[in-house]
């Protein structure tokens, strides 16, 4: 799985997100944890491994923590599947 189909894929989980998470305008403080389930089905098997979805949250919380830091540039979904792909590639 290319960063670009990554990075395409975490943005329609965020849409699927807001959309079951309408009534409160998308605001969820367990978003990590929806969003890794989400991904993990999407991504099984991709990167030559089952991903875990604490490894995902892990992965999640800590782009949330640096974008928030400012410690990135880059638009959300490019720097979270960088991120990711790094990481289960590197697994």
């Amino acid at each position: 799985m290319t960063i670009e189909e990554l990075a395409a894929l975490l943005i329609d989980t965020g849409h699927h997100h807001h959309q079951a998470f309408i009534s409160s305008d998308g605001v969820d403080p367990e978003w990590a944890l929806w969003y890794a389930a989400h991904l993990q089905t999407k991504i099984w098997d991709a990167f030559g491994e089952v991903p875990t979805r604490s490894m995902l949250v892990h992965l999640l919380i800590d782009g949330d923590e640096r974008i928030r830091a400012g410690g990135t540039t880059a638009p959300w979904p490019t720097f979270y599947a960088g991120l990711i792909s790094d990481s289960l590639s590197a697994a």
